[in-house]
């Protein structure tokens, strides 16, 4: 038996498809007298358009990613799918006219109009393959790609059978796919590893009742009708997920175009689902579909899987796709990769309320771009989407990520059902204070509404009357109760702040991402006193010395987020402060106001933390500077502008301080 895996654009190219990596394992593993390939057809055909268009790796990553709630990724082959180079153009045009700029309007259309010619070729080179069985991943803008694809497949060579799967494919989306285009003869359901592999025996050894009991799995019975098994009970465990095989992916791409647009990266899984959502799924989030349960592989198979990955493909960039982080691997996977001499450069997703020595571990570990899913930085707006943290510790979490080398990506959302402009306002006011530490990847952006998300699955949560999202009606020629079960965004009311506080908010947005490259606060703790430098358009200090004992123990104490109750306990009850000589509650809200407003420290729902990421330069501690340093300002009674400058100097720029990553 021969098996053909194709993996259809808007795969990105920089990665090598990971769902087709696995299967093509499991295949070659369980499928006996079964040969497996993958066809990389994303980098075939960005080595096609390229030689007819004058498109560019910017174009490629808008349509793989940026255009993902715009649909213009899927509609661009929806005219393939439908034989039709003009397939619903006007209907395209009329809604998106205004959502397009007008370059992109214009490549989209012409897209639109040559792809069909690309799918034909496809086609033809899948047959002269003479494969027994195609199958087809489809994630995010996959979908009208792959189905026109099969659809062709079939024409050339109905023998051959077509199947599907991916998170395209799950529950009733991919019921919706196998009901509505009968030239895919199965739809995989679910995670595949089990299933695939039993279809393919099945179909090897001409036994439809073997695969009539997979389930999951879609298939048509005598007569050709439709028929859904029962999606399975349970996740695969953790022992049975593979390892991907990468084999050809990074040979193909080193033959195209894209080899001089994109660094490749290797795409690791350590678990899969979420221990965040397993006890509380955040309202907005539809990612795990039918499975939310968390399970993670061992530490040592995790941690083989890496070093081999890397070994046999020498690439050490790696996309770790784990939903979140497992924190076992903290103590067990990560200090193996400190140790192993590698220097690897990774991405993860992880908690935002990870504390500065575990962020320190994934630095350590080279895990340089963290996404940890901070959404707001607002603590009401957080409960509303059950995230489990406050707007001080997400804070934190940039001010932390800042000192340990950590880039941090992540967006703004707004949109979510009772939040109010009084949310907004105070976190709006404390943007320009921000300004040193990573912003959002773009502007904040009003929540979609995703299938297996509570807001979709629980009406009383505030969003009713679903309807799938416009893009879908100018794609696929199905009626609305069928695009009900395909879509995977939907569209509702807007729910929560108007647009004149998404103004205001975009607006403080727009403005820390533009100075963020030249925006600078850090403090060096010499003691007895406390030094911190600034350089941010808002604020017209730049250096600043807190020499009071009381200062110095607030400003520590302000490493967490606390409440003025909790700190004026601290600070009364220290060993060193005799009994009722503390500062009086009003005094040290008051002084926590004045750095506020100096920009020194962030507040939201009663809780205070600072915001200056520690920047010590360690040579100079070890040549004794600073000491000598702080005995010269000391001989000028350590105050005015003379001993603020000196002191800036010896722990800014000039010293080599630890800018914020950009």
């Amino acid at each position: 038996m021969r098996v053909l895996l194709v993996n259809m654009p808007w795969s990105p190219i920089d990665l090598p498809s990971l769902a087709l990596g696995i299967l093509k394992r499991s295949v070659d593993e369980h499928v006996q007298d079964a040969t497996c390939e993958v066809l990389h057809a994303n980098l075939e055909f960005t080595d096609w358009i390229t030689s007819r268009t004058e498109f560019t790796a910017e174009d490629y990553e808008y349509y793989a990613l940026s255009s993902y709630f715009l649909g213009c990724g899927d509609w661009v082959f929806s005219s393939a799918l439908y034989d039709d180079p003009e397939w619903r153009e006007p209907e395209f045009v009329e809604v998106m006219s205004s959502k397009l700029r007008r370059a992109r309007m214009r490549m989209t259309r012409e897209l639109h109009r040559v792809v069909p010619e690309f799918v034909a070729e496809v086609a033809r080179k899948v047959v002269e393959l003479r494969p027994d069985v195609v199958g087809f991943t489809s994630t995010f803008q996959q979908n009208t790609a792959a189905l026109a694809a099969a659809r062709q497949i079939k024409r050339l060579a109905p023998h051959v059978v077509t199947v599907m799967g991916g998170a395209n494919c799950d529950a009733e989306q991919g019921a919706a796919v196998h009901r509505n285009f009968p030239f895919v003869d199965y739809v995989v359901r679910g995670e595949g590893e089990d299933a695939f592999p039993r279809l393919l025996t099945a179909l090897r050894d001409g036994d439809p009742a073997a695969a009539a009991s997979i389930p999951g799995l879609c298939h048509r019975a005598a007569g050709s009708a439709h028929t859904a098994n029962p999606m399975p009970s349970g996740p695969l465990p953790p022992a049975a997920i593979l390892p991907p095989d990468y084999s050809g992916y990074f040979e193909r791409l080193a033959a195209s175009v894209a080899r001089g647009w994109v660094e490749p990266k290797l795409v690791v899984e350590g678990a899969r689902g979420c221990w965040w959502g397993e006890k509380h799924h955040c309202t907005f989030c539809g990612l795990n579909g039918s499975f939310m349960e968390f399970r993670s592989k061992s530490p040592d198979t995790f941690y083989r899987e890496i070093m081999e990955l890397a070994e046999r493909h020498q690439v050490l960039d790696m996309y770790v796709v784990d939903n979140i982080l497992d924190m076992r691997y903290l103590s067990t996977v990560l200090p193996r990769i400190v140790d192993s001499g590698y220097d690897l450069r990774m991405h993860i997703e992880i908690k935002a309320n990870m504390r500065r020595p575990q962020l320190q571990v994934l630095a350590d570990a080279g895990l340089i771009y963290v996404q940890p899913g901070i959404e707001s930085l607002n603590s009401r707006v957080l409960d509303l989407m059950d995230k489990g943290v406050s707007g001080c510790q997400n804070v934190r979490m940039l001010r932390d990520a800042a000192e340990t080398g950590l880039s941090v990506s992540w967006n703004y959302l707004h949109g979510f059902p009772g939040e109010t402009a009084e949310d907004y306002e105070p976190v709006i006011r404390q943007l320009p204070a921000l300004e040193h530490l990573n912003p959002p990847v773009d502007l904040s952006a009003r929540i979609a509404i995703e299938r297996f998300s509570p807001y979709f699955k629980r009406p009383e949560l505030g969003f009713t009357g679903l309807r799938p999202e416009e893009h879908y009606l100018f794609t696929y020629a199905l009626p609305e109760s069928e695009l009900h079960d395909l879509a995977y965004v939907f569209q509702a009311p807007e729910r929560g702040i108007g647009e004149p506080t998404v103004t205001l908010l975009n607006d403080g947005i727009a403005a820390w991402k533009k100075h963020h490259a030249d925006a600078r606060l850090t403090h060096t703790d010499l003691g007895e006193r406390i030094v911190l430098v600034s350089r941010r358009a808002s604020f017209a200090w730049r250096t600043m010395q807190l020499t009071d004992p009381l200062h110095t123990a607030l400003f520590r104490l302000l490493d967490q987020p606390h409440t003025v109750v909790a700190l004026h306990r601290k600070l009364t009850s220290a060993d060193d402060t005799p009994d009722g000589a503390g500062p009086a509650p009003h005094d040290l809200e008051a002084l926590l106001e004045e750095w506020v407003a100096r920009g020194i420290v962030f507040t939201d729902a009663g809780q205070y933390v600072h915001i200056a990421p520690a920047a010590v330069n360690q040579d100079l501690l070890r040549l004794d500077y600073m000491r000598h340093l702080h005995r010269r300002t000391a001989s000028d009674d350590g105050s005015g502008p003379e001993a603020d400058a000196r002191a800036g100097a010896a722990v800014g720029v000039e010293a080599g301080a630890v800018p914020a990553p950009s």
